[in-house]
Order: structure tokens, then sequence, then C-alpha cells
């Protein structure tokens, strides 16, 4: 069985993942799902990675590493730092050395598709509004689970869109990705694209929008299973 430490991206926190992790449980499997400082101004990307570092404490070295939207920033910084059997990345951004969130936008337009959008506060943080996460986040969850999630968003630093990256070189570990083909936020061909040219592999893809974990958590876990047995195998 696996550990899986379920990394969150921005404006969420670990409960995002409690769909998915009751399926992997009820499986055999472990989850950490840990809350990142994500709404402190001067939170960057290794704030994060220390918090999952702390929550990985207890964990083996066999631990595979789930990244979610902005939460693959964080773990290739994990994963230099101890070891893991696997980064797998989910509808995720990718970092690059030398490179900030803004700056990828800039150099790939297609990255992001149009129309989502925050408020800037003037204090370091974002804030994201109902409609628009209803719309971009979990318009394809469950109409209750959907305005439950909305009411349990966080303000979010904006350290983690523009700072450079503090990853230096990728870790030598084995990778995978998890696309998915209704994502309105991250471009699913983006993505399909990133998997193979960045991470060397070739992506599963999943019919949903970009919050699998809540819209289709039987099949993210399908999915998951599906890379762990693929690099084991």
């Amino acid at each position: 069985m696996t550990t899986f430490v379920l990394v969150h991206g921005h404006w969420h926190g670990g409960w995002a993942f409690a769909p998915v992790e009751r399926v992997l449980r009820a499986r055999g499997h472990d989850t950490i799902a840990p809350d990142l400082p994500s709404d402190q101004p001067q939170a960057g990307a290794a704030d994060n990675a220390r918090a999952v570092l702390g929550a990985m404490r207890d964990a083996g070295d066999d631990a595979v590493l789930v990244g979610h939207s902005a939460g693959g920033l964080t773990i290739p910084l994990v994963a230099r730092q101890r070891r893991a059997a696997q980064l797998v990345f989910v509808a995720a951004l990718l970092p690059v050395p030398g490179m900030s969130v803004e700056d990828q936008f800039a150099a790939e337009p297609d990255m992001a598709l149009e129309g989502f959008t925050w408020t800037e506060r003037g204090d370091g943080l974002l804030d994201m509004a109902d409609d628009v996460a209803l719309e971009y986040f979990f318009h394809d969850c469950p109409p209750e689970a959907a305005r439950a999630a909305v009411a349990r968003l966080r303000p979010q630093t904006e350290r983690t869109l523009v700072e450079v990256t503090p990853l230096t070189a990728w870790p030598g570990v084995p990778c995978a990705a998890i696309a998915c083909d209704r994502d309105r936020i991250i471009n699913p061909r983006w993505q399909r694209r990133a998997a193979r040219d960045r991470l060397g592999v070739e992506p599963v893809t999943l019919d949903c929008g970009h919050s699998p974990a809540l819209a289709c958590p039987q099949q993210l876990a399908d999915a998951l299973e599906q890379v762990v047995h693929r690099a084991s195998g």
C-alpha cells in the first residue's frame, strides 16, 4: 500500500482532498493532506515545502507526493530535501528554475485559459470571488459540495505567483502527470504537452474539471493507483 502526500493549490487547504482521501483509505492506502501557510502574505514556495516536510515527519521514503494545481510548485522542493518514491502532478503548475509563475504565463500564454480572475487586496493577499470559484474551480462538482468548498476558500498570498522559484534543479525522482480535460483554469492541452515535454511522461487524463478530488474522487484514486503501479512495475 502507498502513502499519498496530497499538496493543495492556491486558495485551498488540505480539506480539499477529503473525498479522495476517503476512497484511498478505503482501499488500504495512507494519506497526509497538510494545510500550507498560503494565506500568509510573506509565505512562498519554500515555506510551503517546510509545511509539507513537517507533515511527513513520520512518513517513509516510499511516500508519493501529489501536487494539485499550484501544489505542483511545492512538491519538487520537498523531494529535493527528503526522499520520496514519486512526484505526481494533477492539473498542476510546474516550476521552472530561474522563473516565476508570472514569467511562465508571459512566456507561454496558452498555459492558462481566459476568464479566471482574482482580486488584489493591497496587503499581499488575493481574494477569490464566490461566483468565479464556482465557475472555474467547482463547475462540475456536486452543487452542495461545491458551495461548501467555496465557503472554505482562504485568501492567497501572491508571493508564489511573483517570486522566482527557489527550485534550482529538479530532483531525480520519477514523475507522473494527471491531466483534467475539462479544466477551465490550466489549459488541458498545455497540461498534456508539459507532461510529455517537461516530465517525459504520458499523462493519464480524466474527464473532469480542475478539482478532481471533489468532482470525481473515485476516478482520481484510480489514476493515482495507476501511475504508482506504472512506476513500480
